[in-house]
């Protein structure tokens, strides 16, 4: 993994990992959808283009946000999963949501309801939840803790 952060500042550090328009989307889409398959990415209705998809995969999993791997019964195709470094982004990516929400709700007539997908709850618990979910649905795709 190649190093080349701008600057020794924390925020620009990870920034320089997921501060594109589309890591952090992957990561949302495998969160709280559970994606995990280059063709459940791109159905997302942001309509992320296949080779920008390619090259952001490569990224996370060279960053070690993501593995690659087979599934234990199909051979052929590729699966991505979080590792716990990814899976630590939720509260991030929480965070960004509640901010969108409250800031941004006017200027998007067409933004989800995030109560709705339950964010109406306690954010920490909220944000437990959701690796917890992701975890065990990891569990049961590939039979084993990543």
């Amino acid at each position: 993994m190649k190093n080349n952060f701008r600057s020794g500042c924390p925020l620009a550090s990870t920034l320089d990992i997921v501060g594109d328009k589309w890591s952090l989307l992957i990561v949302r889409d495998m969160l709280f959808q559970v994606k995990k398959t280059f063709k459940d990415f791109s159905t997302s209705p942001e309509g992320i283009a296949p080779g920008i998809l390619s090259s952001r995969l490569k990224w996370l999993e060279e960053n070690q946000l993501i593995t690659k791997q087979k599934l234990p019964d199909n051979k052929k195709e590729n699966i991505y999963l979080l590792t716990e470094k990814g899976i630590e982004l939720a509260p991030i990516i929480t965070e960004i949501i509640l901010w969108s929400d409250k800031n941004l709700r006017g200027q998007n007539a067409e933004m989800f309801s995030i109560a709705e997908a339950g964010f109406h709850q306690d954010k920490s618990k909220f944000t437990e939840g959701i690796q917890k979910k992701y975890m065990a649905q990891v569990n049961r795709t590939v039979g084993k803790r990543i």
